[in-house]
């Protein structure tokens, strides 16, 4: 069963159309990433889905119910974290929490929900005195603390230290193990890359893009990056000529382009055995969720451009 289901949605801001009927789903107990650019129709999807905008066209369903006129029993059992919000700075992290959870009929206690987000060692700190950073864990935790059974998160982990998102994506894959639906927004693709089931590129108020990480665009049956120094010696008229590409050279290193990569392995690697060499700095890549994301992207906003 979907836990979000759209159809033709559209909204348009005086002659401005921001979203342009688009068409996606999240199934119950996936984590879905929602990509774009800024001024892509991405924040306008998701305030939809939360019940905070109206549409102008389309079917929107969040948990089996109309986000515009869901009311209290939807946004019990939604949880939402913003890129930024204000927070009752005079009071603790542990006072802010009991005050929130209040709002919901079965709360996560306030002691475990801070554990979760790495702030036991603040429950009684006063939240002006709060970093950048915990703050963030903070946004986090108010989204956890109503135990939702769907959480929007936007942009999650900006601000945070490469450690503290680690731990913050240990925190959302745990979530999902425990068959909570996440919405993610986010602009750190290797973010997306790890914690999403499949992910959905909006540009221009379209999706122009939608499956898992590792085949979006097409990435897993893409052209492959073969690169390596050749050995001492040797020059690139030595490669073999059975090689499936045409080797160049490319500053130490030589490269291949293929989408044959396993043939092209077994040809250099039989080639440099058969001569007892080592094809140093060896690596075969394919394009990058980000690279992915950038072709995409770019085409769309030339076409409105």
């Amino acid at each position: 069963m979907a836990a979000i289901h759209v159809t033709g949605l559209r909204r348009r801001y005086g002659e401005v159309e921001a979203v342009r009927g688009i068409d996606f789903e999240v199934a119950e107990g996936e984590c879905f990433a929602l990509l774009g650019p800024n001024g892509a129709g991405k924040t306008t999807t998701v305030e939809i889905l939360e019940g905070y905008r109206d549409r102008d066209a389309g079917q929107v369903e969040v948990l089996g119910l109309d986000p515009q006129r869901g009311g209290r029993d939807l946004r019990e059992r939604v949880g939402i974290v913003l890129q930024s919000s204000g927070h009752f700075r005079e009071l603790t992290v542990r006072e802010v929490l009991d005050l929130f959870g209040g709002y919901y009929p079965r709360p996560r206690d306030s002691g475990e929900v801070i554990g979760l987000v790495g702030l036991a060692d603040k429950a009684g700190a006063r939240i002006k005195t709060l970093s950048g950073g915990q703050q963030r864990r903070l946004d986090l935790a108010l989204g956890l603390v109503g135990d939702p059974d769907l959480l929007f998160l936007d942009e999650p982990t900006t601000g945070f230290d490469p450690s503290a998102r680690r731990r913050s994506w240990e925190l959302i894959e745990s979530l999902r193990d425990l068959g909570k639906t996440i919405l993610l927004t986010t602009h750190y693709m290797d973010e997306a890359q790890n914690l999403a089931d499949r992910v959905a590129i909006i540009a221009a108020g379209r999706i122009v893009a939608a499956g898992t990480p590792d085949s979006l665009g097409g990435r897993d049956e893409g052209e492959a990056l073969i690169a390596f120094r050749l050995p001492a010696g040797t020059a690139l008229s030595d490669l073999p000529a059975e090689l499936p590409g045409r080797p160049t050279p490319h500053e130490d290193r030589v490269r291949l382009r293929t989408t044959e990569p396993s043939r092209a392995l077994h040809v250099l690697t039989g080639w440099a055995l058969s001569r007892g060499e080592e094809l140093d700095a060896l690596t075969v890549t394919r394009p990058s969720l980000e690279d992915v994301y950038l072709q995409l992207t770019a085409a769309q906003e030339l076409t409105h451009a």
